[in-house]
Order: structure tokens, then C-alpha cells, then sequence
């Protein structure tokens, strides 16, 4: 596996909602997504990502989460291809809740 940028879950905010010059960006499918997400993420499942691509700021820095992170570190291959950058949430939503942060439901 390529050696992508991680970030662990402790090094971030509990909600996104406010955050201006970062974007969450998770890429599970929606039944994964409405389960349990971060306040304030944006969701785009992986497949539309290169469709939808031109709804991630390109001047925010861009962290990547999944379920537990292989997805991710797909996604990050594609960004790398098409030159953009960004990191994964290591571990993913897996880590994410194990961690005991806050997630919402629903759409």
C-alpha cells in the first residue's frame, strides 16, 4: 500500500460543520453513510467521486475517511493521479466511533 499521509482520529474536531480551510471528506456508500457520519462532513461515495470532483475546494486541505481507511487510500491514488493532495483518517469510521466521538444518523 502507498504511503499516504495519515492522521489519527484524536488529532480532530469532533464536528466539521465549522471548518473553513479543511474539508471531511467521506466516501462510503450511503447506507454505510446514514448509519453514522461526522457532523459536518460532506459525502461523496467513492465511485462519483471523479464526476463530483469539483465540489472539493481544491485550496482546503483535504482529509479522506472510509469505513477503515483502504478505500481512502484509493481515493488518495486517484487524487495523486489527477494532482491533488489529501490524507486519510486512519482507521476510518471504525476508529472514529471505537474512539467514542460523536456521529449523526440519517441523511
Amino acid at each position: 500500500m502507498p504511503a499516504f499521509e495519515q492522521v489519527p482520529v484524536a488529532e480532530l474536531p469532533d464536528d466539521f460543520t465549522g471548518e473553513t480551510d479543511r474539508i471531511l471528506l467521506d466516501i462510503r456508500e450511503p447506507d454505510e453513510w446514514e448509519s453514522a457520519h461526522v457532523r459536518g462532513a460532506l459525502h461523496i461515495p467513492l465511485g462519483q467521486v471523479p464526476e463530483r470532483i469539483d465540489e472539493i475546494d481544491p485550496d482546503a486541505e483535504l482529509l479522506v475517511i472510509c469505513r477503515t481507511s483502504g478505500r481512502s487510500f484509493r481515493l488518495l491514488e486517484y487524487l495523486e493521479h489527477v494532482g491533488r493532495e489529501g490524507v486519510c483518517v486512519e482507521g476510518g469510521m471504525v476508529a472514529w466511533e471505537a474512539s467514542g466521538k460523536p456521529v449523526e444518523t440519517g441523511e
